[in-house]
């Protein structure tokens, strides 16, 4: 990819809190108008990884550059952002707390873009309730609107559809897909890797702050296509360890 395809770049970024390593000499190159999906468990480093794009914190080491620019930590309206940690003021009216958000990304009249985002997420009757009459999924509907709501040219999306039921889910999925066809690029990070085997251009496996995979979906299934099991067993069941039947072995190919 040239300099022009590229939507986000960490070169050799580590970020360090209390002497550990949050995320451990990163380089990633994120494709513009793609969906990039961070897989990994909890505390692996996504959410750290997400912040340093986004400039809440500043590498210790390396460079971030989002959409063209290593800006240090000028937050940047070009960017829309679904945090992990769910936050809406509670006492605002849905469509006013939308316009709100717009306005700070730049956009003085959305209520186009508002109904629309309202309509395709059934959620047009909440329009003047106040958040704190909304339920937790709702909310988080609502949360996803103000990610979209400002136009961005970059969507970070943090566990987007954690708490979320099938509906609903599928529904935010389909958002999400479309916003390439857009020009818009989408990071976001699952613990799901059938979610990000569906849905992604490219993932990252980052695990102990560190990069231990990064390519396009065909690049990874190509690399590790064989498949593969591996048998652990006891006696604990009445079968003696090493004399499990020899056809039942020949059954399963890769065993090892």
């Amino acid at each position: 990819m040239n300099e022009s395809e590229i939507a986000v770049e960490l070169r050799g970024v580590t970020k360090r809190f209390g002497g550990r390593a949050a995320v451990d000499d990163v380089d990633v190159r994120i494709g513009a108008g793609k969906i990039y999906g961070l897989i990994g468990p909890n505390g692996s480093g996504k959410t750290t990884t997400m912040r340093l794009i986004l400039r809440v914190y500043r590498p210790d080491e390396g460079e971030v550059v989002v959409l063209g620019e290593n800006r240090g930590d000028i937050a940047d309206r070009r960017v829309g952002y679904l945090p992990e940690e769910r936050g809406l003021y509670r006492r605002m009216r849905v469509d006013a707390v939308l316009q709100y958000f717009a306005k700070l990304k730049g956009v003085d009249d959305a209520r186009g873009t508002i109904d629309h985002y309202l309509e395709r997420l059934d959620a047009t009757d909440w329009k003047r309730k106040r958040i704190d009459q909304l339920s937790k999924g709702m909310a988080q509907r609502i949360q996803f609107i103000v990610a979209l709501v400002g136009n961005p040219k970059l969507v970070i999306l943090d566990e987007p559809f954690s708490g979320l039921d099938p509906v609903n889910a599928q529904r935010l999925r389909e958002l999400v897909s479309e916003l390439p066809g857009r020009g818009t690029t989408v990071i976001f990070s699952t613990h799901d890797m059938s979610v990000a085997q569906s849905m992604c251009d490219s993932v990252m496996m980052i695990y102990n702050g560190k990069k231990v995979l990064d390519g396009s979906i065909d690049e990874i299934q190509n690399r590790y296509a064989t498949p593969r099991l591996r048998i652990r067993w006891s006696d604990r069941d009445g079968v003696p360890v090493g004399q499990l039947p020899a056809d039942m072995l020949a059954e399963l190919p890769g065993v090892v």
